[in-house]
């Protein structure tokens, strides 16, 4: 069950789901092997992270890694003290910090909360051992390494390639004339900067192929046949 410190919560190998979102939630945490995912939950925290919380600066040292449930993180870039432009975001397909830490190197953006919620961290000690221990559960965070960058390079292409009204579709994406457009299709619903999702379909239906070929690469490394073929490798 969870143990109660300091306003967070510490996992032990018996996780009672009534008192939180199962950690299998992540569906990389769901792909672990047995004994790799005990181990992964004996020091991780169940953490309530609230609306554009900062989890890790560009480049600065990586103190944790974290495993979204029902959060989702938004990573971003600047240059030269310019605006921050949003290259990829993370849900509970995946992790933030993990890749970084593995290789000893500062945060690739800014990790910022975009949707609050319940995510799974681990100490970054506690996940560089386990790391080097566990070269199965590495593999697996690898996998996720691979998504994340089809994910980055598509959205590069679709910025250049696509309109604001389909980039808006994939994205979610607060813009004024783009959001108008697809609220009144009936897709979403805006008002004073809180956007809702109405109709999911028809708002997939509106957006680009970039969409679908980024969804097809998180599938390709998340899917049972990929669980399997970690193990087999």
């Amino acid at each position: 069950m969870f143990r109660v410190y300091q306003g967070e919560r510490y996992m032990s190998r018996q996780i009672l789901r009534e008192d939180g979102p199962d950690p299998k939630t992540n569906r990389l945490l769901a792909q672990l092997a047995p004994a790799d995912y005990d181990a992964m939950m004996l020091g991780a925290k169940l953490v309530s992270l609230k609306l554009r919380k900062r989890l890790h600066r560009q480049d600065e040292r990586i103190d944790a890694v974290y495993f979204p449930l029902t959060c989702m993180v938004s990573l971003l870039v600047s240059t030269n003290d310019r605006p921050q432009m949003e290259m990829a975001t993370v849900g509970r397909e995946g992790v933030v910090g993990a890749s970084e830490l593995i290789q000893n190197q500062g945060a690739m953006g800014l990790n910022l909360i975009q949707i609050p919620g319940v995510a799974v961290r681990i100490d970054a000690d506690a996940f560089r051992k386990l790391m080097s221990s566990r070269p199965l559960a590495q593999k697996v965070i690898h996998k996720h390494l691979y998504a994340l960058m089809r994910q980055i390079l598509y959205g590069a292409a679709c910025n250049r390639l696509h309109s604001m009204e389909e980039r808006c579709a994939r994205r979610r994406a607060t813009v004024n004339v783009a959001t108008g457009m697809l609220k009144k299709a009936g897709f979403i619903g805006y008002v004073r900067g809180n956007l809702t999702v109405i109709d999911r379909r028809g708002l997939e239906s509106a957006s680009c192929d970039c969409y679908q070929a980024i969804i097809a690469a998180y599938e390709s490394v998340l899917s049972d046949r990929s669980v399997r073929s970690v193990g087999l490798s």
